[in-house]
């Protein structure tokens, strides 16, 4: 078995902490072979029945991340709408991805139609899929940070018009996009609790016992 000293547990609880969802990103481009090293890690990651169901599509075409700019662009009007008054003005505020200037793009999704696995694991919970895609680009974050790169998960997009720029395969749902680069400063708070969006609790607010 391989032990991890008190030493490691201190710097992996670090690592924790200064996990952040970047936002603001130098142009300096990723080194060659960056994204390819992130997605490999992510693989290595637990997932229900062994289904591996994680898909990765790295953009680096420029209409195609031009038109994923848009379709931010749109959806974060439409949210804006949603909200009124002091909140309204805050959320104009924020900043919520740095699509622009992140070097590096990259869209995440899952095979709901992926027979790896023997669909064991999800004839009651089918969404464990989902889960299991969500754990990889968590592990694919933590290892980012460790490498002093900076990834910021963006959601304000419409699944559907993803697919149509991506052009991929329907059964494929989309998770999330990825901006992956180098973050203009580092900070051991999220973002959104430094512009009084909402602070993070403690854990024994989300914990019962029975």
């Amino acid at each position: 078995m391989v032990a991890f000293d008190e030493a490691f547990r201190r710097q992996l609880r670090e690592l924790f902490v200064w996990r952040r969802d970047v936002r603001r990103f130098r142009l300096d481009p990723l080194p060659s072979g960056a994204m390819e090293r992130l997605i490999e890690i992510a693989c290595l990651s637990p997932s229900v029945g062994l289904s591996q169901p994680w898909r990765f599509v790295i953009v680096e075409d420029n209409t195609r991340r031009s038109a994923v700019v848009e379709d931010f662009k749109a959806c974060n009007a439409d949210a804006l709408h949603s909200y009124s008054g002091e909140r309204a003005a805050r959320y104009a505020s924020l900043k919520l991805a740095g699509l622009e200037e992140a070097p590096g793009h990259l869209a995440v999704f899952a095979d709901k139609t992926n027979d790896m696995g023997h669909r064991l694991g999800r004839a009651t919970m089918p969404e464990t899929i989902e889960y299991s895609v969500a754990a990889a680009i968590c592990c694919m974050w933590l290892a980012a940070r460790a490498d002093g790169i900076g990834l910021g998960w963006v959601s304000v997009l419409n699944p559907a018009r993803i697919h149509e720029v991506l052009e991929v395969p329907e059964s494929w749902k989309f998770i999330g996009y990825l901006c992956v680069g180098y973050p203009q400063e580092e900070f051991d708070r999220p973002e959104l609790e430094r512009a009084n969006w909402e602070h993070r609790r403690l854990a024994k607010e989300f914990t019962t016992q029975r």
